[in-house]
């Protein structure tokens, strides 16, 4: 006794020194502090240095407004009673640092474990209501939807524990075995049909072309045949032509030469025995060369000559 009295001016140097120590709460940035009075809601402390009125006020819950993230794996069935299996990732945060909402987010829950159980339920549960309106060979291609449905549905109820569902991430969806092995069949299937109707097609375009090319190539030859009988008409018309020229001309100076005009005759006779001896290749060509043979010839040719000169 006599030592407090002693040092009792210590003691409360001490007292009061312990009491300002504790006025004064650091508030790390990213969290809320939720501050109350003998139990009851009194205020809350921004990030940074903030006073409390010592032993009265007390720091309830430091909230944090940074987004948090859970992954989820859960079974639905779909109306057709198959199983799905999903995994995904839900990604959450604190609406806002309103007082209001602060409050929600401290008292709603006991802890952040019922917080978490609860959300985890809510979503997975709104998706088995989804998917449960869907057959399984529709579940695949309803994907966004299921995200829709559920951020709508999940953020109304988020929003009275003042929380916000930011996004919703699908990463998996599997089935049974059974239905697994049925739906690679069927991509197989369709996948041999589609192979075998291109095929098919280009094997149609292919024989279409072929025709067309070999039609094409008819007509450039039959018109190329006509224009090449048509120019060696033109050619054996015009040859035959300047012969008629050469003779009427060769025989016009023969007559006023008074010469026989049959020499002409007997000329091209003899040229073109001589032709045959020339350019001949093999061919074996029966001529009667003696002088008999030869007057027969030219009184042939004579008489051809007179037809022709009647006509």
């Amino acid at each position: 006794m006599d030592y407090i009295m002693q040092h009792w001016e210590l003691i409360f140097g001490a007292f009061i020194a312990l009491i300002i120590l504790n006025s004064f709460v650091t508030i790390n940035q990213g969290l809320v502090g939720v501050v109350t009075q003998f139990g009851r809601y009194k205020r809350v402390m921004r990030p940074g240095l903030n006073f409390k009125v010592p032993v009265l006020e007390q720091i309830y819950k430091k909230v944090s407004i940074q987004n948090r993230s859970v992954e989820l794996e859960f079974q639905a069935v779909t109306v057709d009673q198959a199983n799905v299996y999903f995994k995904s990732m839900l990604l959450y945060s604190v609406i806002n640092v309103d007082e209001e909402t602060i409050k929600n987010v401290a008292f709603k829950f006991i802890s952040d474990k019922d917080l978490m159980q609860a959300l985890i339920r809510t979503v997975e549960g709104s998706i088995r209501a989804f998917v449960a309106t869907k057959k399984q060979s529709e579940i695949l291609s309803v994907r966004r939807d299921i995200v829709e449905n559920v951020k709508e549905q999940v953020d109304m109820t988020l929003e009275t524990w003042g929380y916000h569902l930011q996004d919703l991430q699908i990463n998996d969806i599997t089935f049974d075995e059974a239905i697994m092995n049925s739906m690679s069949k069927v991509v197989a299937s369709n996948n041999l049909k589609a192979a075998a109707e291109n095929e098919g097609q280009a094997l149609l375009i292919t024989k279409t072309k072929a025709a067309e090319a070999e039609g094409n190539a008819i007509k450039i030859a039959a018109e190329a045949e006509r224009q090449a009988a048509q120019l060696r008409g033109q050619g054996v018309a015009l040859f035959r032509e300047e012969v008629a020229k050469g003779m009427s001309q060769a025989a016009e100076q023969m007559k006023q030469a008074n010469l026989d005009t049959n020499v002409i005759l007997f000329s091209m006779w003899t040229e073109a025995i001589k032709n045959f001896a020339e350019i001949g290749k093999g061919n074996v060509i029966f001529l009667d060369g003696s002088s008999e043979g030869m007057e027969k010839t030219m009184r042939q040719i004579m008489a051809m000559q007179q037809m022709d000169g009647k006509k």
